[in-house]
Parts: C-alpha cells; sequence; structure tokens
C-alpha cells in the first residue's frame, strides 16, 4: 500500500509550489522519482497513473504543479516560462533530497512533452539526478512551430507576440489565448481533436483553465531543448516516442536521440503524442519502471 501526503515547499519569488509525494509504506530510505506535467496542463492531466504506478514498485515520488497551474502559487496564471519551470524543478529536487524517506543518492527524474525537454536540460545540468525519463519530449520549439503553424498564419501570430509586448510596457495584463479548441476563429496552440480530449478531461473545479499567456507561445518557440541531449550522459536516459507523434514531432525525437550517448535507451510506441498516456500507458509505464529499477535499485 502507497501512502499520500500533500506537500509544499517554497521557490524563488515568494512563491510556494504544491504536490503529492507518494510514500512506501516499508522503512527506508527509497530510491524516488520527482515529476511534472506538461506544456499548460496540471499534475491532473495525465500523470498522475504513473506516479501510482512507480510507487507500487517501492519508489518515494513527487509529483508537483509548476508556477501558475493546479495547486501551485504564481501570477499570471497559466503562464509558462520553461526556465523559471526548470529552475523551479530543480528546488523539487532539493526538497525531494531533504526527506529522510529519500535516499538522496538515488534520485531519477520523469518529464512527459513540453517537460519531457525539461527532463533533458534537466539531466544535463543537475548531476543529484541518477536517471532520467524523457516521454514524447519537446526537441525543438522552432522545428515543432514549422510543422504546426500554417505559413499564412505566421504574420498574424507574430504580431500578437508584438501587441502583447506593447500592452505590457502600458502595465497591461499579459495577453491570452485557448489552449485548445477546435474554432480555426480562436486563436489555440492546439487544434486537433486528440489533443482537445486530452486537454478537456474532467479536472477539478479551479484548478484548470482552457487558456495560456500569448508570450507562453513565443518562449515556446524559443525553447531547444535538443541542444542539451549530448550533454545528459554520463547520467542515463530512456526516451520513449511516439512512432505517430505530430506534436512534439517523431522525426525531430529520433534525430535527438541518434545525438545522445551512452547510457541510453529508445522505447518506441505506437501511436499519437497522447496515446502513452492512455492507449499505450502500460507500455509506456513499464518502459520507465525497467529503467528506474535498472539505475535506481541496482548497484552500478
Amino acid at each position: 500500500m502507497t501512502l499520500r501526503e500533500r506537500v509544499s515547499f517554497p521557490a524563488e519569488g515568494a512563491v510556494t509550489l504544491r504536490g503529492t509525494l507518494y510514500l512506501p509504506e516499508t522503512p527506508g530510505p527509497h530510491p524516488a522519482i520527482t515529476m511534472a506535467h506538461g506544456y499548460g496542463g496540471t499534475t491532473k492531466h495525465g500523470i498522475e497513473p504513473f506516479a501510482e504506478v512507480f510507487a507500487e514498485e517501492g519508489f518515494v515520488v513527487l509529483v508537483h504543479d509548476h508556477r501558475g497551474f493546479g495547486a501551485s502559487d504564481g501570477e499570471p496564471r497559466q503562464d509558462i516560462d520553461p526556465w523559471q519551470q526548470i529552475a523551479d524543478w530543480r528546488r523539487a529536487i532539493t526538497y525531494l533530497e531533504s526527506r529522510d524517506e529519500v535516499d538522496s543518492d538515488r534520485i531519477g527524474l520523469w518529464g512527459t512533452s513540453y517537460a519531457g525537454g525539461h527532463a533533458i536540460v534537466l539531466g544535463a545540468t543537475d548531476r543529484r539526478l541518477k536517471a532520467v525519463v524523457s516521454q514524447v519530449p519537446t526537441i525543438s520549439g522552432y522545428e515543432q512551430g514549422l510543422r504546426r503553424i500554417l505559413p499564412e498564419a505566421t504574420t498574424a501570430l507574430e504580431e500578437a507576440f508584438n501587441e502583447d509586448e506593447r500592452g505590457r510596457l502600458r502595465g497591461e495584463p499579459p495577453r491570452r489565448q485557448a489552449l485548445v479548441s477546435a474554432d480555426p476563429s480562436v486563436p489555440a496552440s492546439y487544434r486537433t481533436q486528440e489533443a482537445i480530449d486530452f486537454y478537456l478531461q474532467p479536472v477539478p473545479e479551479g484548478l484548470w483553465k482552457n487558456e495560456v499567456t500569448v508570450r507562453s507561445t513565443r518562449a515556446a518557440r524559443m525553447y531547444e531543448p535538443g541542444t542539451w541531449i549530448a550533454r545528459v550522459s554520463p547520467t542515463p536516459l530512456l526516451m520513449v516516442v511516439a512512432t505517430g507523434d505530430t506534436v512534439t514531432v517523431t522525426d525531430l525525437a529520433l534525430a535527438a536521440y541518434e545525438k545522445a550517448l551512452e547510457p541510453k535507451r529508445l522505447e518506441l510506441i505506437p501511436g499519437g503524442h497522447f496515446d502513452p498516456y492512455i492507449a499505450q500507458f502500460d507500455t509506456a509505464s513499464r518502459a520507465a519502471v525497467a529503467w528506474f529499477r535498472d539505475h535506481l535499485t541496482k548497484e552500478n
């Protein structure tokens, strides 16, 4: 049986981050895994089932909401700065290693989608991590933008960025857009039905809105976590890649994997970007469990 504890810890700027700590009933210290959600979501968007599987395998698991999302503090809400999220996640690692139940020499990290990109950056820059799993990761915000945004829509998008910047000089709050929408007249980050179904799944009231700031899109188009992938080594890296991913784009992930150094492993699963959370959950979670067992529970 796994125990759950609601936890909080301070981050920069007097912001409190909140999440759930999963604890085995047996005495520790135990190996541990830190997890966070992807672009524009919360811990309720598909990652708690992974945490439950990891906890059942005897790992302490910390799942936290990024600042401005879910239960965590932070203003403006639904605002995504990848480098701030990485700095906050580093603080989550520090909190996790401070817990008596945790063996601080055996901490791993699991990230998915946008946070899969963060996993690569953190794996390359924080040697406290002894194993990393990067699931359907963002590799290149620029290249992903070229694939997903029609050329004729680029001018309007750039003007939206510019108007947001001008408004902020005037003291206006950041402008916003929908995260998902099937209506082509509504500016949105994602329009596919699979994205709409995933993000609009039931979430406890008050924890999430279907919107992000416009400047989040600009930041995403500037974010290039794939440039860090060769620096993850010697930390072991597992990449879980969906063969039909049109969101973080399969061929970009495969090309990045080729640049990664050993120890590394590639788990290819059928389907699109959101299938690891749903139709291919068993395959994706089993691959991650095996990786963490190999690198957090055995003598290396």
